[in-house]
Protein backbone atom coordinates (compact mmCIF):
# COMPACT_ATOMS: atom_id res chain seq x y z
CA UNK A 1 0.00 0.00 0.00
CA UNK A 2 1.10 3.76 -0.84
CA UNK A 3 2.00 6.33 1.99
CA UNK A 4 1.19 10.01 1.95
CA UNK A 5 4.65 11.79 0.89
CA UNK A 6 5.30 14.98 3.61
CA UNK A 7 6.89 18.54 3.34
CA UNK A 8 9.31 20.09 5.05
CA UNK A 9 8.42 20.87 8.52
CA UNK A 10 5.32 18.26 8.66
CA UNK A 11 6.71 14.97 8.54
CA UNK A 12 4.70 12.91 11.95
CA UNK A 13 6.71 12.61 14.90
CA UNK A 14 7.91 16.24 14.31
CA UNK A 15 5.36 18.20 14.41
CA UNK A 16 2.65 19.53 17.36
CA UNK A 17 0.17 17.28 16.85
CA UNK A 18 -1.00 14.49 13.82
CA UNK A 19 -4.00 12.32 13.10
CA UNK A 20 -4.34 9.40 10.72
CA UNK A 21 -7.49 7.35 9.49
CA UNK A 22 -8.32 5.14 7.39
CA UNK A 23 -11.05 2.76 5.73
CA UNK A 24 -10.78 -0.46 3.16
CA UNK A 25 -14.74 -1.04 1.93
CA UNK A 26 -15.24 -3.38 -0.89
CA UNK A 27 -17.90 -1.94 -3.45
CA UNK A 28 -16.35 1.30 -4.06
CA UNK A 29 -13.48 2.18 -6.20
CA UNK A 30 -11.09 5.41 -6.17
CA UNK A 31 -12.72 6.89 -9.30
CA UNK A 32 -16.09 6.99 -7.56
CA UNK A 33 -14.87 8.25 -4.54
CA UNK A 34 -12.29 11.04 -5.88
CA UNK A 35 -15.08 13.47 -7.11
CA UNK A 36 -16.66 13.89 -3.34
CA UNK A 37 -13.37 13.96 -2.15
CA UNK A 38 -11.81 16.70 -4.17
CA UNK A 39 -14.86 19.04 -4.28
CA UNK A 40 -14.92 20.80 -1.46
CA UNK A 41 -18.55 22.28 -1.74
CA UNK A 42 -19.50 18.81 -1.36
CA UNK A 43 -18.28 18.33 1.55
CA UNK A 44 -20.73 20.03 4.08
CA UNK A 45 -23.26 17.67 2.18
CA UNK A 46 -21.43 14.42 3.70
CA UNK A 47 -19.53 15.64 6.76
CA UNK A 48 -20.82 17.76 9.37
CA UNK A 49 -17.58 19.51 10.56
CA UNK A 50 -16.90 21.27 7.63
CA UNK A 51 -18.82 25.02 6.26
CA UNK A 52 -18.69 27.93 4.21
CA UNK A 53 -16.65 26.90 1.43
CA UNK A 54 -14.94 29.08 -1.01
CA UNK A 55 -12.56 29.20 -3.51
CA UNK A 56 -10.33 32.00 -4.23
CA UNK A 57 -9.41 33.65 -7.98
CA UNK A 58 -12.40 32.08 -9.67
CA UNK A 59 -10.98 28.63 -8.76
CA UNK A 60 -12.94 25.31 -8.34
CA UNK A 61 -15.40 24.02 -8.27
CA UNK A 62 -12.87 20.96 -8.20
CA UNK A 63 -9.72 21.36 -6.30
CA UNK A 64 -6.35 21.30 -8.39
CA UNK A 65 -2.64 22.12 -7.97
CA UNK A 66 -2.50 25.68 -6.67
CA UNK A 67 -5.99 26.23 -5.76
CA UNK A 68 -6.56 28.45 -2.98
CA UNK A 69 -9.57 27.65 -0.54
CA UNK A 70 -11.50 28.54 2.11
CA UNK A 71 -13.56 26.49 4.77
CA UNK A 72 -14.47 26.32 8.39
CA UNK A 73 -13.63 22.94 10.34
CA UNK A 74 -13.33 22.38 14.16
CA UNK A 75 -13.98 25.91 14.96
CA UNK A 76 -10.79 27.61 12.96
CA UNK A 77 -11.64 29.63 9.88
CA UNK A 78 -9.14 27.97 7.31
CA UNK A 79 -7.08 29.33 4.45
CA UNK A 80 -5.80 26.29 2.63
CA UNK A 81 -3.77 25.67 -0.50
CA UNK A 82 -3.77 22.75 -2.75
CA UNK A 83 -0.24 21.70 -2.99
CA UNK A 84 -0.93 18.09 -4.42
CA UNK A 85 -3.41 16.89 -6.98
CA UNK A 86 -2.85 13.51 -8.70
CA UNK A 87 -6.28 11.69 -9.73
CA UNK A 88 -6.63 7.97 -9.29
CA UNK A 89 -5.48 6.14 -12.88
CA UNK A 90 -3.89 3.79 -14.38
CA UNK A 91 -3.46 1.85 -11.19
CA UNK A 92 -1.95 4.55 -9.42
CA UNK A 93 -3.44 5.98 -6.04
CA UNK A 94 -5.17 9.27 -6.19
CA UNK A 95 -3.50 12.29 -3.95
CA UNK A 96 -4.76 15.28 -2.74
CA UNK A 97 -3.29 17.61 0.03
CA UNK A 98 -3.52 21.05 1.35
CA UNK A 99 -1.75 23.28 3.10
CA UNK A 100 -4.15 25.29 5.81
CA UNK A 101 -3.75 27.61 8.08
CA UNK A 102 -5.70 30.04 10.95
CA UNK A 103 -4.58 33.05 12.36
CA UNK A 104 -2.07 35.57 12.00
CA UNK A 105 1.34 34.48 10.61
CA UNK A 106 3.92 34.61 13.78
CA UNK A 107 0.74 35.09 16.27
CA UNK A 108 0.76 32.99 19.33
CA UNK A 109 -2.83 31.73 18.08
CA UNK A 110 -1.84 30.06 14.43
CA UNK A 111 -2.19 26.62 13.11
CA UNK A 112 -0.54 25.54 10.32
CA UNK A 113 -1.55 22.10 8.43
CA UNK A 114 -0.70 19.64 6.05
CA UNK A 115 -4.03 17.36 5.26
CA UNK A 116 -3.06 14.45 3.08
CA UNK A 117 -5.65 11.96 1.08
CA UNK A 118 -4.49 8.90 -0.64
CA UNK A 119 -7.34 7.09 -2.18
CA UNK A 120 -5.83 3.97 -4.07
CA UNK A 121 -8.13 0.73 -5.25
CA UNK A 122 -6.89 -2.70 -3.80
CA UNK A 123 -7.81 -6.16 -4.79
CA UNK A 124 -10.56 -8.16 -4.63
CA UNK A 125 -12.92 -4.91 -5.77
CA UNK A 126 -11.72 -2.80 -2.51
CA UNK A 127 -11.00 0.36 -2.41
CA UNK A 128 -8.51 2.10 0.69
CA UNK A 129 -8.87 5.70 1.34
CA UNK A 130 -6.05 7.24 3.68
CA UNK A 131 -6.54 11.09 5.32
CA UNK A 132 -3.36 11.95 7.34
CA UNK A 133 -3.07 15.59 8.86
CA UNK A 134 0.39 17.05 10.71
CA UNK A 135 -0.43 20.28 12.92
CA UNK A 136 2.23 22.80 13.88
CA UNK A 137 0.99 25.68 16.75
CA UNK A 138 -0.32 26.44 19.89
CA UNK A 139 -3.64 24.99 19.27
CA UNK A 140 -2.17 21.86 17.84
CA UNK A 141 -1.11 20.90 21.17
CA UNK A 142 -4.20 22.10 22.60
CA UNK A 143 -5.81 19.43 20.54
CA UNK A 144 -3.15 16.74 20.95
CA UNK A 145 -4.12 16.73 24.43
CA UNK A 146 -7.99 16.93 24.04
CA UNK A 147 -9.70 13.44 25.05
CA UNK A 148 -11.32 12.58 23.34
CA UNK A 149 -9.15 13.05 20.03
CA UNK A 150 -11.27 15.73 18.10
CA UNK A 151 -9.10 15.22 15.13
CA UNK A 152 -9.10 11.31 14.83
CA UNK A 153 -12.97 11.19 15.51
CA UNK A 154 -13.69 14.32 12.97
CA UNK A 155 -11.93 12.81 10.14
CA UNK A 156 -13.64 8.92 10.75
CA UNK A 157 -16.68 10.88 10.41
CA UNK A 158 -15.07 12.35 7.30
CA UNK A 159 -14.39 8.86 6.42
CA UNK A 160 -17.37 7.64 6.82
CA UNK A 161 -19.39 10.36 5.38
CA UNK A 162 -17.01 10.32 2.03
CA UNK A 163 -17.83 6.24 1.98
CA UNK A 164 -21.51 6.96 2.18
CA UNK A 165 -21.86 9.70 -0.37
CA UNK A 166 -19.88 7.64 -2.58
CA UNK A 167 -22.23 4.68 -2.52
CA UNK A 168 -25.03 6.78 -2.06
CA UNK A 169 -23.86 8.12 -5.85
CA UNK A 170 -23.46 4.34 -6.82
CA UNK A 171 -26.83 3.27 -5.86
Amino acid sequence: MNAIKWPEGYLPGFTDNFASNEVIVSGLTAEMVWPFLVTPHLWPTYYANSANVRFHDDEGPELDEGDRFYFETFGFPVEAQCTEYIPPANGQPGRVAWHGWAGAEGAGDRLDVHHAWLVEDLSGGRVRILTQESQNGKPAEELARAKPNPMINGHQDWLDGLVAAARSNAA
